[in-house]
């Protein structure tokens, strides 16, 4: 398997699990690049211990026949390496299948990556002329083609009386592998990379009991929050039905909801999206106000009077006494 992307770490894990013999090699540091370290470093730790061979920093170079065995030779570390196969997937990216369909002739113009040029409203040169899904980009998602659709058809429909932008604001998407990975908003090493000040809460579901229950128990749930505040920036979630889980991030970016809310929220025992209250509540933990809890404090040691004993309840008798 050439590529260390979602797509090729999936078909990876795949073919391994139907009984093939896989070697995934990617040319970067680690695979699901995108992602932060420590999500590569889980999944890559469950390729290994489902027996396949993950050689990261292995830049292909060519294929060749050796006495009738395929090879492919890929640079490690200054050196070639051989590598023996009987089938080679290559999942290295993609680009839009646009040529032979009349754009040309028309003189509709694509992008680098040939994609179809539109607007916001998802039209083309040609304001009839519709584009949308992975022929239009900028996001390749099954979710976001359908997303897409609906405003191309509403504004094919109701231009020019009324259009409406297609809405990119609030992005998920998932890597389908064991453990499943969800993404919504920043991660931690792309806030890193654009300066944008952030903190970082992590629940471990190896706490949760619906997880230990399910023998599932790993994985973790990662929020990025504007500091001092509970606004939501991103959420990355590891673990059993990751994608499941993240809906409630979705929902709650789009709409300006914030972890104090979702705290406040009752989630079903025994659930796995306990997960997701359980991070608000490491959150809000870290943001306790300590001066109002010392306040309380020194209250209710105040209430329970020198011997350290709640006062005694004033019974009616002795109020009718008083």
């Amino acid at each position: 398997m050439l590529g260390g992307g979602p797509i090729g770490s999936e078909l990876t894990q795949t073919f391994a699990r139907l009984g093939a013999q896989v070697t995934q090699v990617e040319m970067a540091p680690r695979i699901m690049i995108r992602e932060d370290p420590e999500v590569s470093e889980l999944v890559t730790r469950r390729f290994r211990e489902e027996g396949i061979e993950v050689l990261v920093n292995h830049k292909a170079k060519r294929f060749k026949i050796d006495n009738g065995e395929k090879v492919l030779i890929a640079e490690h570390d200054g050196q070639d390496v051989r590598i023996p196969f009987d089938q080679v997937l290559v999942a290295v990216g993609r680009v839009a299948n646009t040529r032979g369909y009349g754009l040309e002739e028309l003189g509709i113009p694509t992008t680098p990556a040939r994609t179809v040029e539109t607007n916001e409203y998802l039209q083309t040169l040609y304001p009839n002329i519709y584009a949308a899904g992975d022929v239009a980009g900028p996001f390749q998602f099954t979710h976001t083609a359908a997303h897409q659709a609906w405003y191309a058809s509403v504004n094919a429909l109701f231009d020019p009386l009324k259009k409406f932008k297609a809405d990119y604001s609030v992005i998920p998407w998932s890597t389908f592998v064991d453990p499943e990975v969800a993404r919504v908003g920043l991660n931690e090493q792309e806030a890193k990379a654009r300066g944008i000040p952030h903190e970082v809460t992590v629940y471990g579901i190896d706490d949760l009991d619906r997880a230990i229950a399910d023998g599932e128990a790993h994985g973790f749930v990662k929020v990025l929050t504007v500091p001092g505040k509970d606004r939501i920036l991103g959420a990355t979630i590891v673990g059993e039905h990751a994608g499941d889980l993240l809906a409630e991030y979705v929902l709650a970016m789009r709409h300006g909801i914030g972890l104090n809310q979702m705290l406040g929220t009752i989630h079903i025992y025994p659930t796995l999206a306990e997960a997701n209250k359980y991070a608000a509540g490491v959150w809000k933990k870290a943001h306790a106000p300590e001066k109002l809890l010392a306040w309380v404090e020194r209250f209710h040691t105040w209430r329970r009077g020198p011997d350290g004993r709640m006062a005694e309840p004033v019974t009616q008798k002795a109020k009718a006494t008083v």
